[in-house]
């Protein structure tokens, strides 16, 4: 992502929930005591959430219930919440989205794991704290993961889509001035999307980008399609408010009919 004209611009990089997650910030006065105080909930926010919600800890409310030692109407109230959504994404995706019996990240073993949705999510709760910031531009990216506002005095942003077989390429630019854009493949994490039918690494796609205003649902829906693979491009073309880049596995690039025009 980078400015345009003489606008002053600060990042702030934290490790959180095993991915970098940056905070850019555009505008005056950007060592303020406010915005400083700003910046700490959002990324207290996404501590909070990987703390409660980790399927890496063994101590998480999300474990712990997995496992029968703590019942739902104990737990802190967010883990119903992420449920009650991930049961809205497998609707949503006529199951393509499925938390369930997915390979525990540690044993390989069966378990819920609601991170494909979990990250979008907890990005958009912890970005609610920047939105006093009404002169400022700010983006957050989680791990490629995106979520932007630009005001009406500064230019959008350009968020860079990587190519799937070389990072360090950029398929397409994308300017916004508010929303999202999620990215699912298998380049910096290897196959570890999984098909929902067999329970086996999907592989029928390279990439998925999907833009829209929501990047929990950008992040559902890109998920979704690429553990589906090329048959999901009819799917995607008819989401309301969302768009997608897709490349398929023998190397195929096809847009949705309102992807932004190069």
């Amino acid at each position: 992502m980078t400015a345009l004209g003489a606008v002053s611009q600060r990042a702030w990089v934290e490790q959180i929930m095993g991915l970098p997650i940056s905070i850019h910030l555009r505008g005056d006065r950007l060592t303020d005591e406010a915005v400083e105080h700003r910046i700490e909930a959002v990324l207290a926010e996404l501590r909070h959430v990987n703390a409660l919600l980790s399927p890496y800890r063994d101590g998480s409310d999300l474990s712990a219930w997995e496992r029968g030692a703590l019942p739902l109407a104990d737990a802190d109230p967010m883990l119903a919440q992420v449920i009650a959504l991930c049961d809205e994404a497998r609707r949503r995706t006529d199951g393509w989205f499925d938390p369930r019996g997915l390979p525990d990240p540690r044993t390989g073993e069966p378990r819920y794991d609601p991170s494909g949705l979990v990250k979008g999510w907890a990005v958009e709760r912890a970005a609610r704290h920047l939105t006093g910031l009404d002169t400022y531009g700010w983006c957050v990216n989680a791990g490629g993961d995106v979520l932007v506002h630009a005001p009406a005095d500064q230019p959008a942003w350009r968020i860079g889509i990587e190519h799937p077989d070389d990072p360090a390429r950029i398929m397409r630019v994308v300017e916004s001035r508010s929303g999202a854009v999620a990215t699912s493949g298998s380049a910096h994490r290897g196959a570890h999307i999984i098909d929902p039918r067999t329970r086996q690494p999907a592989t029928a796609t390279r990439a998925v980008t999907v833009i829209g205003p929501a990047l929990l649902w950008a992040d559902v829906y890109a998920t979704a399609a690429a553990a589906q693979g090329s048959a999901a491009f009819s799917w995607l073309e008819d989401l309301d408010g969302y768009d997608a880049l897709m490349v398929t596995r023998p190397g195929l690039l096809r847009v949705t009919a309102g992807w932004p025009a190069p």
